[in-house]
């Protein structure tokens, strides 16, 4: 049984900091494509950073310079360094391990965490 669970979200004060994590098990994490969603209320889900199995990262343009992602192969384990952080990053972040084996696309998603940053 696959399972992606976030932790780290909470409430902090504009220009703070966070960190997420989402843990992997189930899955040979290694090889996933990983990324972090977000969705804010009466939005659409975004993305907003992404690493490959190689560890290649991209960045949505709203969080570039201030957000990081990383991956732990050993620890089965995705994080996202969230710095200087925004109001308007208020929203539920979510991690997603995905793997394209045509015709195949696996992609498994996490509960999600939420993150509340206040002015």
């Amino acid at each position: 049984q696959v399972q992606l669970v976030e932790s780290g979200g909470g409430l902090v004060q504009a220009g703070g900091s966070l960190r997420l994590s989402c843990a992997a098990s189930g899955i040979r994490f290694s090889i996933y494509n990983q990324a972090w969603y977000r969705q804010a209320p009466g939005k659409q889900r975004e993305l907003v950073a992404t690493i490959s199995s190689g560890g290649s990262t991209n960045y949505a343009d709203s969080v570039k310079g201030r957000f990081t992602i990383s991956r732990d192969n050993a620890e089965n384990t995705l994080y996202l360094q969230m710095n200087s952080l925004k109001p308007e990053d208020t929203a539920v972040y979510t991690c997603n391990a995905q793997r394209l084996v045509t015709p195949k696309n696996f992609s498994y998603w996490g509960q999600g965490t939420q993150v509340t940053v206040s002015s």
